[in-house]
């Protein structure tokens, strides 16, 4: 760490930080090590193929679902306190998804450890942003963007390890130790903090949570049930109609679930749509990437988590250094270099795909996507919820989470739709027929991106660190606010 960084970050903040990186790190990795055991799993428990769908759309199901509510709850009831749930939740959850003595108990503890992760996500970055001004936000989310990006290194290498060498219950076990021990130095190292308002928005929880439900039903189910099913059309005409109708109780409550100014803001507006594009495209590349290695190309689960490598050490080493970067010249720069790297490495990829592609060809425009995300999310993720008022932060989390996950569940969805359009499991040839399309599309929501982000605005003038002890311009801000 520099010496500027050093002599402005107290040891608050570093316990904010470690323990909102543990948060997110664990729930990362939980995303990433189950795919790599669904083969394993239904060895096991002789579970059907939908049985496996349920077992990851279970918890991105409830995940999605209830990231907003979750950030509201904390912000009435103590984020602090709601986090600690989380953790406790997340963590008992994970032990029942070991025990599972058949597919329909372990869908259900999928289910419970989405609600977990929901909790744990907004919170943890509503926790970071509070501890940190405006003028240094950006590093400190470049730090937690960076555990994040280990956690996506580490998840399918280590699901591979861990399937091949243990069991795969031992994904789920890993999560205990880790989620308990954290909670005594939560409880003991972060001050408490609440949001604005007295009171909690019940209906608004209601809508939003049936809405968020309903899209993400239709998302998950759209490649299994077919886009033009009644099931599908259905959930998402819903959702979208009850987005609406949300939309229209916040513009008329006096305790807003999520405060309808915060759109004013463009940076917050406009890094959502971001964000939602952003996560589109890199979780539909990577959801068919792992595939890629091992269907087309021949490798173990193993092997397909190490050649993913070049993509995520590319996350763990630049994101600290992109948030830095985006304390000094702005957000703006680094979110649409970062996105124009991304579409450059998908769109690449999408027109090489071939049965048998050497993994030589594949080593720079891997990285080159690797880059592109790890310059962009912490620029993003401080543009979202720098412009918020301290009592604003977790209502602006939990949107930014909301949108980060819907976008992941869409992006697959798309690319799924395409991949099915042109290609199959059938064989080696018929499922690159349809990996270079889907990677085509992953590319096309990176270029979306880039359009959105050149409309961030611009900073004003670089943001520098205050002396030791002085007030910052955020502080001067927030209390001109009050």
């Amino acid at each position: 760490m520099s010496s500027e960084k050093s002599g402005t970050v107290t040891a608050a903040q570093r316990w904010a930080l470690a323990l909102a990186s543990v948060g997110s790190f664990v729930v990362v990795l939980d995303l990433l090590v189950v795919a790599t055991a669904l083969t394993a799993i239904q060895r096991d428990l002789h579970a059907s193929i939908e049985d496996l769908e349920w077992t990851v759309n279970a918890y991105a199901l409830s995940f999605a679902a209830l990231l907003m509510t979750a950030a509201s709850l904390g912000d009435r009831f103590g984020r602090r306190r709601l986090f600690v749930a989380g953790l406790a939740l997340f963590a008992v959850a994970s032990a029942v998804c070991a025990l599972a003595p058949g597919a329909g108990a372990l869908i259900a503890a999928r289910a419970a450890q989405g609600v977990g992760a929901a909790i744990i996500m907004p919170l943890a970055l509503g926790l970071l942003n509070a501890a940190f001004p405006p003028e240094r936000r950006g590093w400190a989310l470049g730090i937690y963007g960076s555990v994040s990006g280990l956690a996506v290194l580490l998840g399918p290498v280590l699901g591979g390890v861990i399937t091949e060498g243990l069991a795969w219950q031992w994904i789920f076990w890993l999560n205990v130790p880790v989620g308990l021990a954290a909670i005594p130095f939560v409880l003991t190292r972060i001050d408490e903090g609440f949001g604005r308002g007295a009171t909690v928005d019940l209906p608004g929880l209601a809508l939003f949570t049936l809405a968020a439900f309903g899209l993400v039903w239709g998302l998950v189910r759209a490649d299994s049930a077919g886009w033009g099913s009644p099931e599908v059309t259905g959930t998402l005409s819903a959702g979208a109609v009850l987005v609406a109708v949300f939309l229209g109780w916040q513009s008329r409550t006096r305790t807003p679930m999520l405060p309808l100014r915060l759109f004013g803001s463009r940076a917050f507006s406009v890094g959502n749509a971001v964000i939602f594009l952003l996560n589109a495209s890199m979780t539909g590349a990577v959801f068919f990437l792992t595939q890629y290695q091992q269907i087309a190309l021949g490798q173990g689960p193993l092997g397909a988590g190490l050649r993913m490598l070049p993509w995520g050490i590319a996350v763990v080493l630049l994101a600290p250094r992109a948030g830095a970067l985006a304390d000094r010249l702005g957000e703006r720069s680094l979110v649409v270099a970062g996105l124009v790297l991304q579409t450059a490495g998908m769109a690449w990829i999408a027109l090489i795909a071939a049965p048998r592609l050497s993994y030589a060809a594949q080593v720079v425009p891997m990285s080159l996507a690797g880059i592109g995300f790890a310059l962009a999310i912490p620029a993003v993720t401080k543009a979202v919820v720098s412009t918020s008022a301290p009592a604003d932060i977790g209502k602006a989390s939990g949107a930014y989470s909301t949108m980060r996950q819907l976008g992941g569940a869409f992006g697959v969805a798309i690319a799924a739709a395409v991949f099915g359009a042109r290609g199959s499991y059938a064989s080696a040839s018929a499922f690159s027929d349809g990996f270079g399309p889907a990677m085509g599309v992953a590319a096309a929501l990176a270029l979306g991106g880039v359009l959105a982000g050149v409309i961030l605005p611009t900073p004003t003038r670089p943001a520098r660190p205050a002396p030791m002890g002085a007030p910052t311009e955020g502080d001067r801000a927030e209390a001109s606010r009050g």
